[in-house]
């Protein structure tokens, strides 16, 4: 044989050759790879000639020794389904179906008089069990048909950071939570169908390799399921004793932004999303709609001044009990002066005067700066849906006034998120951090990854923030309800706030307040930051009425579920 034609028998045999192991590996992931969605189809495919078992990513809460809680899965069951056509006796096949099923009577025999319409679907999500039994009625017309829906097996837990799936005109995707933000990696591709199996081996050659094709993932969330339990249920029970309109609590590792526990009422269940009265439910106010947040909002004031070096803790200021700025008053909240008093008492008493003094001390543009450095003028980018921009249009005014209401916290407006990212600076070294929900993504044929501190900037110098932290232990230490809740052997570094809630008319209401409390633990090297706020509560004039409470019941709760040392 001449070496021409060997040469082209080498190259035939390696042709087939490379053939070869291309099937060996497309038969692999038909077979093995994608088994069971191959057989699922096939089941589909048998039982209904349309459309396809629905198919979507997992998510998991992540306990605190990694384990791994389900937040949001899929169940499989059946759809009952009739040919009225085929059916011998209407009645007694709804006698006979009703012994196992909830079913509407006058509603089944209205579709049983369809004749001409072959499918008429009378219920769904039927267990396997409640399936067999109805097989064995062997009931003419009535046909089971394979499905697959979204649970959540934790009803309402984390329902504003999960959020849920559902239709939007003829879009069932995800709504709301983690199932909108994530969604082009939790949703899958069940197009095609019924594709022939070696149709499916032979086609899309080329997008064996393809590095384009669409990710699929499922999601691990920073969410502990137990701290998450907790704190809903201490805010129900808050809910109970001073009857507010809606509040949140957040509780987030000021070092990397990972958000432990996120939960806001009032609340809905996202496997029934349907029953929920009012649709402005499913919004998450922690990232979607802003709050004057008053008092919690000086410490940021006197923090800066402190970084400026315009004030040090051994100061003291002339508190008259109020300031006149632009024709305009401004007054303590009981409205008295103090006289000559150190500048603790800022952060003690919660002065106004005294934040103003601070704000003034900065000036106006420097104390500009810092707000901006905080982030209150930048949303954080957390990995949820919908976050809005704060209004701190006030920080660019040319009234002295604007500057001196918004040194303790009215006058803008910022989503709690937001907030409680700044807040973080005083906990953790003055690093501006992005908070997150989600720790790990499980992507489906490539690398799984694991979500790092991603840091945006820095507002305050380490030193700095070991000085505000020294000032806020001793509010909890001497001025939070006389010290009689401060833990014996544990640092804790908080502040109160007491807003009034703006007027949409103009002004502010007299009697409609908003309540919020910040604090962290253990004081100079803290594991959790925790942030509440409540809108217009009936019971309790102030914040540390009707907060202090639920923050030391929780900081209590982690101390002990984490097993923090103690620093003291």
């Amino acid at each position: 044989m001449s070496a021409h034609y060997t040469g082209r028998l080498r190259f035939i045999l390696f042709g087939i050759f490379i053939i070869a192991v291309f099937l060996s590996i497309r038969l692999f992931s038909v077979q093995v790879t994608h088994g069971n969605k191959y057989r699922d189809l096939a089941e589909k495919q048998y039982l209904v000639q349309s459309g396809t078992l629905f198919d979507r990513g997992s998510i998991s809460f992540q306990e605190k020794d990694g384990g791994l809680v389900s937040a949001a899965t899929l169940k499989s069951g059946y759809i009952l389904a009739i040919n009225p056509g085929a059916i011998d006796d209407p009645d007694t096949t709804y006698s006979v179906l009703s012994n196992h099923l909830e079913i509407e009577e006058e509603e089944f025999k209205r579709k049983a008089r369809k004749l001409d319409d072959p499918y008429e679907e009378i219920t769904n999500q039927i267990t396997e069990e409640v399936a067999d039994d109805i097989v064995d009625e062997e009931l003419s017309g009535v046909g089971l048909y394979k499905e697959r829906w979204r649970v959540y097996p934790g009803g309402s837990l984390a329902a504003h950071v999960l959020g849920y799936v559902g239709f939007k005109e003829d879009d069932f995707s995800g709504r709301y939570g983690i199932e909108r933000y994530y969604n082009d990696l939790l949703e899958r591709n069940t197009e095609g169908a019924y594709n022939n199996f070696f149709a499916e081996i032979f086609s899309n050659i080329g997008g064996l390799f393809n590095s384009s094709s669409k990710r699929e993932a499922d999601l691990v969330l920073t969410i502990e399921p137990t701290a998450q339990a907790f704190v809903e249920d201490e805010l129900e029970t808050l809910q109970n004793e001073v009857r507010y309109d809606e509040g949140g609590l957040i509780v987030m590792d000021p070092h990397t932004g990972k958000i432990v526990a996120m939960a806001a009422l009032p609340t809905f269940d996202p496997g029934a999303y349907g029953e929920a009265n009012d649709v402005s439910v499913f919004s998450n106010p922690f990232v979607e709609d802003v709050y004057e947040f008053g008092s919690i909002v000086k410490p940021l004031t006197v923090a800066a001044a402190l970084d400026a070096g315009v004030l040090n803790e051994e100061d003291t200021f002339d508190d008259e009990g109020y300031v006149e700025l632009d024709g305009e008053r401004i007054e303590n909240f009981d409205g008295k002066g103090r006289g000559i008093v150190p500048v603790q008492e800022i952060l003690n008493q919660s002065l106004n005067t005294g934040a103003v003094y601070a704000m003034q001390e900065l000036g106006r543009d420097v104390f500009r700066e810092y707000m901006y450095a905080y982030g209150l003028n930048s949303k954080t980018d957390i990995d949820l849906p919908d976050e809005v921009n704060g209004i701190v249009g006030n920080l660019e005014s040319s009234r002295d006034i604007e500057y001196a209401t918004a040194s303790f916290g009215q006058g803008v407006a910022v989503t709690p998120i937001n907030m409680t990212r700044a807040l973080a600076t005083l906990a953790n070294g003055g690093i501006l951090v992005r908070p997150y929900v989600v720790a790990e993504l499980d992507y489906k044929g490539y690398p799984k990854r694991v979500v790092k501190t991603e840091e945006q900037g820095k507002a305050l110098k380490e030193d700095t923030s070991a000085r505000i932290s020294a000032m806020l232990t001793t509010v909890v230490d001497e001025a939070l309800r006389d010290g009689t809740v401060a833990l014996p052997n544990y640092s804790l570094a908080a502040k109160t706030g007491t807003a009034q809630i703006p007027n949409p008319e103009g002004g502010y209401y007299e009697d409609r307040f908003l309540h919020s409390f910040f604090g962290y633990f253990p004081s100079y090297d803290p594991e959790f930051l925790v942030f509440t706020y409540i809108v217009n509560p009936k019971e309790g004039r102030y914040a540390s009425e009707t907060l202090t409470d639920i923050f030391i019941n929780t900081a209590t709760f982690l101390i002990n579920y984490y097993d923090i040392p103690p620093d003291r």
